[in-house]
């Protein structure tokens, strides 16, 4: 769970899951990139969880990695844009 300033000063807090695998170069970058912007999030290595990737690709309609799902909407690949904008973060520098 992340908690970010939300208006008023208020805070949010994010269910962040990282689908991935442990020889995708793109989850290890999305993995690093939350980590250094302070966000937890709860990894599921699909390739040791078959039930995991049966869901992930009845969800998403996807079979690649790495799929970030935040506050239960899926974003597909490592899209920095898309993943400030669903935790409501400034682009980073």
């Amino acid at each position: 769970m992340s908690l970010n300033p939300a208006p008023g000063g208020t805070t949010k807090t994010h269910r962040v899951v990282v689908f991935s695998t442990p020889t995708c170069p793109w989850c290890t970058r999305a993995k690093t990139y939350l980590r250094g912007r302070g966000i937890p999030f709860r990894d599921v290595d699909v390739s040791r969880d078959p039930a995991a990737a049966r869901d992930l690709v009845r969800r998403t309609g996807q079979m690649g990695v790495p799929v970030i799902e935040i506050d239960g909407r899926p974003i597909v690949g490592f899209d920095q844009a898309r993943i400030d904008a669903a935790l409501g973060l400034r682009a980073a520098h």
